[in-house]
């Protein structure tokens, strides 16, 4: 692959304007730990919306969308696609109630709806268990991600990846706060998108592949390009579409898919102007991340299937790559160095935007976790405000520098992947039920984490995952693994949940004042203060049918813009016309039931 003076001059002149934006942000992040980690709640819709988008676009997506592809087709995205469902969940029922708490970050939480030691507990532990090794592990695959392009595309050794990236960004991160990511998104958002649009355009257009329509005869793309599975393949419509929209997208814990919100994108919610920016900047994420941006990478993950049909053909063009690092994922980069000059430097830029996104992101969340619900919480309670900074910008480093000598050790983006949703499987229906059902309480929450924890460690680390769910003579099929953690799961946690004490009443009464749930979950709590002579406003009117229907609307209409858009570029004219007419009329019924809501919600 050759890089021009234009490549350079593009690649080189992003780096100086996100470094710029940082040390230009730095002095005012540095005033505070809010403004730090939440810019001063301050921030418009617009902004955070291109924000969550920019973010999620990483690295390592890209090759993952490749890996689902080349391995079992289009239609393998589903394992991600599901999680629209939580997504419009939380556009419609859940933002409006986190930008309510006015916490610092979503542990905080704990101790507004559970109270006592094990809230405290919990708080604690989490901010450990999410902000550094769930943390870690999902900087890691973003980093894998870095290191196969680097060494695709520039023939780098991976430690020099590592460290030139690593080194740009946690400089960054350090110094700008959330303001300084936020800020640089903004950019990074339109430079990410240019550049996977252009790059797929023209990889697509490339003379071995010939164009969509060439492409789509060729026999190796047409078995992969169904967006959804043979339906007469029942294991592949279980594994691909049944278990994901019927039990993954409620039941498990997943880095920017959580149920009811959470993570980093909680924390967007959460420095929103109010409740209104908070889902205006979750519809608009949605919308950008499900519906259109997947649709680049697809098509250079098909036409990719045409330049090098096989991992063989990967390694005999890229010979020095080293064999742990092979893998379908590759295909996307090895497509890039096809690029030419101009455009090459643009998706460059673009490839480097992503991962400095979705890290600044990681590392200021995770650090939050660490200053607010760790070192404050823990270790020093009387903080001042410039010794969080300070913490703040420390743990940064360190967690980059982990992240980094993981990332070393691993091989492939679809690996992680699974492993990240078998450790949350089980626990999503708490995230979704503790807002509006007051039996649940700080056990059940941690012997939920636990319970999924150990189980996935003994299913991926153990003999016991292979004898029971071994491809070929297992006890049960494969794809039966995500469903057993989360009976189990479930089983331990609603066990826990009736065993043990639920929450004082002074604490569920303090929820229930600031949030205002509403609905039949808490009729208890409320009608117990009453009969004590205790006032509990009723608040708002009970928003939750209209808003699941709502959701239920928006569902429907980023899936048929995510199947019309593929349709037209699939050249298929009647099914792109029906989409869009699908995708028109729900649209529509959207914006009437949001308006018979959104005075009660906002």
């Amino acid at each position: 692959m050759d890089l021009r003076t234009l490549d350079y001059f593009i690649i080189f002149g992003f780096f100086a304007i996100v470094l710029f934006i940082g040390v230009y942000v730095s002095k005012k992040s540095g005033k505070n730990s809010t403004e730090y980690f939440l810019s001063g709640r301050s921030m418009p819709w617009w902004l955070l919306g291109m924000s969550m988008v920019a973010t999620t676009f990483s690295t390592d997506t890209p090759n993952l969308v490749t890996d689902f592809v080349r391995n079992t087709g289009v239609s393998g995205n589903w394992g991600w696609w599901c999680f629209l469902l939580t997504g419009m969940l939380t556009v419609f029922v859940y933002a409006k109630l986190w930008r309510k708490s006015n916490v610092n970050t979503d542990l905080e939480f704990y101790e507004l709806r559970y109270g006592g030691k094990p809230a405290s507990f919990l708080r604690k532990f989490r901010a450990i268990y999410l902000g550094l090794i769930f943390n870690v592990i999902t900087m890691s695959a973003v980093t894998l991600a870095a290191i196969k392009i680097g060494g695709v595309m520039l023939d780098l050794e991976p430690w020099v990846t590592v460290v030139g990236a690593g080194l740009i960004t946690v400089i960054f991160s350090a110094l700008g706060g959330f303001k300084g990511v936020v800020y640089s998104d903004f950019l990074l958002f339109f430079v990410a998108m240019v550049g996977a649009i252009g790059a797929a355009f023209y990889l697509v257009n490339l003379p071995e592949v010939g164009g969509v329509s060439a492409m789509m005869s060729n026999e190796l793309v047409k078995s992969k390009m169904d967006i959804l599975p043979e339906l007469s393949d029942t294991k592949m419509v279980i594994t691909l579409l049944v278990i994901p929209l019927a039990v993954q997208w409620w039941s498990s814990w997943y880095p920017g898919g959580e149920p009811g919100g959470g993570g980093y994108i909680a924390q967007r919610m959460l420095a929103a102007k109010n409740e209104n920016h908070a889902i205006g900047a979750t519809f608009f994420f949605n919308i950008m991340h499900y519906a259109l941006r997947p649709w680049p990478w697809i098509l250079v993950a098909l036409a990719s299937l045409v330049v090098y049909p096989d991992i063989a053909s990967i390694a005999e063009a890229f010979p020095n790559v080293s064999e742990d690092k092979l893998g379908h994922d590759l295909a996307y980069s090895a497509m890039l160095t096809k690029l030419p000059s101009g455009l090459l430097g643009l998706v460059l830029a673009s490839l480097v935007a992503a991962y400095m996104s979705t890290i600044s992101t990681q590392l200021n969340w995770g650090s939050s976790y660490i200053v607010f619900d760790f070192y404050k919480k823990q270790i020093n309670p009387d903080a001042t405000e410039k010794q969080m900074v300070n913490v703040g910008r420390l743990s940064t480093v360190i967690l980059m520098v982990l992240s980094a000598f993981l990332a070393l050790a691993m091989q492939n983006a679809m690996q992680i992947f699974d492993m990240l949703l078998l450790f949350g499987a089980g626990t999503g229906l708490i995230f979704i039920l503790r807002w509006f059902w007051w039996r649940i309480n700080a056990w059940t929450e941690i012997s939920a984490m636990f319970a999924s924890g150990i189980l996935s460690i003994l299913l991926k680390a153990t003999p016991l995952g292979p004898m029971l769910f071994a491809t070929d003579g297992g006890v049960f099929p494969d794809w039966g693994e995500i469903p057993f953690v989360m009976i189990i799961t479930s089983i331990i946690w609603l066990t826990a949940t009736f065993v043990t004490q639920p929450e004082s009443k002074e604490v569920l009464q303090s929820f229930y004042k600031k949030i205002q749930p509403g609905g039949p979950g808490w009729s208890k709590v409320v009608d117990e203060a009453k009969t004590s002579g205790i006032e509990i406003d009723n608040g708002e009117k009970w928003t939750v049918p209209s808003g699941i229907s709502a959701m239920l609307l928006g569902v429907v209409l980023i899936y048929s813009l995510m199947f019309s858009t593929g349709h037209w570029i699939y050249g298929k004219t009647t099914s792109a016309i029906i989409m869009s007419a699908i995708a028109l009329v729900s649209g529509l019924l959207l914006i009437r039931v949001w308006g018979k809501m959104k005075d009660d919600i906002l």
